[in-house]
């Protein structure tokens, strides 16, 4: 299953970001802590490519603290970025992000040159709450829906450091299939845009592998090698008591149980990728990607030559070979 969502407001949050990044002296990324790699924006990256960039590691407190780790380190080793973890119950979160604006970019932050930071992420990634926190009153709306914030808001922060607000935003097309699983589990993507029971099946067949201890602990079943995704969520739901007439599991009821339980981390702490799990994910997505191009150009082409929009390429001739009876030049 492809999952893609894009709505309208998305462009223009685009077209905003682009003006904006003229003036912008730090980039702040909230990324989700449980799957820092699929909620990095590579259509945000590559517009805000110019700016030093601070990725915040949203939500640690529902992640796995081994795996935050591996992605803090991973984010620190890439220049001009710095990287750090925060979660809701962090009372004064502002201190730690106006430090790390200043450190990567240590001119600005006076009166006279204020620190201008753009704030973006994903949609439902926690930006509204975090700003509320900073801001220490309802200056965001939030919810448990993606695409809460439509306008951008500048807010100031501190004195000579103003932070500039755009809706969450994803981008057109998701190649790295994993990383659409991933977002419409973590709640990023619009639940219109995906089927709950191949997203739910998809999270079970990695929990299976990573972490089947604590779905032993929260669902009381047996999770022996070789069971299937399929077989699980079935037993997921007789237990939750998801079953229809004559027996049968409601395997939709038991894909939405799973999924808010992932979601509100009643399932435990959860990351669902490594930085070397996502970089292979990527470099498949990225191959598979550039091969559908190419297709797809072949027949853009062809359709062209069909209607004489273009001439038809000249095929090379074939080399002369020498005639072994005529004389060698000399």
């Amino acid at each position: 299953m492809a999952i893609q969502w894009f709505p309208g407001h998305m462009h223009l949050t685009k077209k905003a970001i682009q003006e904006r990044i003229k003036e912008i002296d730090v980039v702040i990324e909230l990324l989700d802590a449980r799957l820092p790699g699929s909620s990095a924006n590579p259509m945000l990256a590559e517009l805000t490519s110019a700016k030093p960039a601070l990725k915040v590691l949203n939500k640690q407190d529902l992640a796995d603290p081994a795996r935050t780790a591996l992605w803090l380190a991973h984010y620190n080793s890439l220049p001009a970025t710095q990287a750090i973890a925060l979660d809701a119950s962090e009372t004064t979160p502002a201190r730690r992000l106006i430090d790390a604006c200043h450190a990567l970019a240590p001119t600005r932050g006076s009166m006279v040159k204020p620190m201008r930071v753009l704030i973006c992420g994903i949609p439902n990634v926690g930006k509204s709450t975090l700003i509320n926190t900073l801001t220490g009153k309802r200056a965001t709306k939030t919810g448990d829906e993606a695409g809460i914030t439509k306008l951008e808001q500048r807010i100031v922060l501190a004195d000579g450091f103003y932070l500039y607000d755009t809706p969450g935003m994803l981008w057109p097309r998701i190649i790295v299939a994993k990383s659409g699983y991933n977002l419409a589990a973590s709640g990023a993507i619009g639940r219109n845009a995906f089927n709950e029971e191949e997203v739910a099946l998809e999270l079970l067949d990695y929990l299976i592998r990573d972490y089947p201890g604590l779905l032993t602990a929260r669902y009381k079943v047996e999770v022996p090698p070789g069971i299937t995704d399929e077989q699980l969520l079935e037993e997921i739901g007789r237990k939750r008591g998801a079953v229809l007439s004559k027996g049968r599991v409601n395997l939709q009821k038991a894909a939405e149980i799973v999924i808010h339980e992932f979601r509100a981390s009643t399932l435990g702490r959860i990351t669902l990728e490594t930085p070397e799990e996502f970089a292979q994910w990527l470099a498949a997505g990225q191959l598979m990607d550039a091969e559908r191009q190419l297709k797809k150009d072949k027949i853009e082409t062809d359709r062209l030559i069909r209607f004489k929009k273009i001439p038809r390429p000249q095929k090379p001739r074939a080399p002369r070979l020498p005639d072994p009876d005529e004389p060698a030049t000399p």
